[in-house]
């Protein structure tokens, strides 16, 4: 029988991991005591950084930053700074790369990003904090018209 020789895809999500994760509430747990509703200014921050490792290997880190504040004193609710990284083998023209790095593997760690961020603020005493989806591709464009 002969053998088939295996194909690489073109990315490949090879590990996905927290690399720094911190998480305050600094006027907690006074906040939890208020008699009228507290409201809120947030603050979200997201950043991609890529770190290529050799020609098919590189580390996405999805920078993520939230910081909520009360509207009246601007006093600290939560502050979140999350970097949520994968490790990627890609397979495809060089060309190919910045796109596969900057839109698709950030499309790919988002979901757990967002499920860490809403997890962590509803264990905290907090309503979860759900993200709303982010679109990399305009993120991506944005960039690109920046660096030219």
């Amino acid at each position: 029988m002969a053998e088939q020789k295996q194909e690489k895809p073109p990315l490949a999500i090879i590990s996905q991991f927290v690399k720094d994760f911190s998480f305050e509430a600094p006027n907690s747990p006074q906040l939890f005591f208020n008699k009228e509703p507290v409201e809120a200014n947030l603050k979200l921050n997201i950043d991609i950084k890529v770190k290529k490792l050799n020609d098919e290997l590189f580390t996405v880190d999805l920078v993520t930053k939230v910081h909520n504040t009360t509207k009246k004193d601007d006093k600290s609710i939560f502050m979140i700074e999350l970097v949520y990284s994968g490790l990627v083998g890609l397979n495809m023209p060089e060309e190919e790369h910045k796109h596969a790095l900057l839109v698709q593997t950030p499309q790919y760690l988002f979901p757990a990003v967002r499920a860490l961020i809403s997890r962590i603020t509803s264990e905290s005493g907090f309503p979860p904090f759900n993200m709303a989806l982010v679109d990399f591709e305009a993120m991506y464009k944005e960039r690109q018209k920046k660096e030219n």
